[in-house]
């Protein structure tokens, strides 16, 4: 079973974000081994890019807003090809504040949900529910219908 490992600058403060995320996470058991890292809000990129870089592994997928844009067939494509190599993956969602450009250099792939701006804390929510959807387009189910 292919490792997940989600790094994400900050805490969700709000309860039902945490539920949406644990259902989730609950429903990604089938498909892999998911590990969510929440790393603390530091006093800079630079700082919170030491703690982000000590935790990567395998093949990285970067959040970022001058990323690519995918639709969700083609993101499923993506972590196939991954998943297709054995590589363990590792997707990283930075501070409010966004990320140092050393970790945005360490990516092999720049992700960009849109160019929209949504709030932090519910981002993870949405990355969770894409990675799901991902996973159950390559599966070949109806969910994401």
């Amino acid at each position: 079973m292919i490792r997940v490992r989600i790094l994400a600058v900050g805490k969700l403060k709000e309860s039902y974000l945490r539920e949406a995320c644990a259902e989730y996470c609950k429903r990604l058991t089938r498909f892999c081994d998911l590990e969510i890292l929440e790393l603390p809000e530091r006093a800079s990129l630079a700082l919170e890019a030491e703690d982000i870089g000590k935790h990567i592994r395998g093949k990285c997928i970067v959040l970022a807003v001058e990323g690519k844009c995918l639709s969700s067939e083609e993101f499923a494509a993506k972590i196939g090809e991954f998943c297709d190599m054995g590589a363990e993956i590792t997707l990283v969602i930075g501070s409010s504040c966004g990320l140092d450009d050393r970790i945005k250099a360490r990516a092999d792939f720049l992700l960009s949900f849109s160019a929209l701006t949504f709030p932090h804390q519910l981002f993870r929510v949405m990355l969770l529910e894409q990675l799901y959807r991902a996973f159950m387009i390559r599966a070949g189910a109806e969910y994401h219908k």
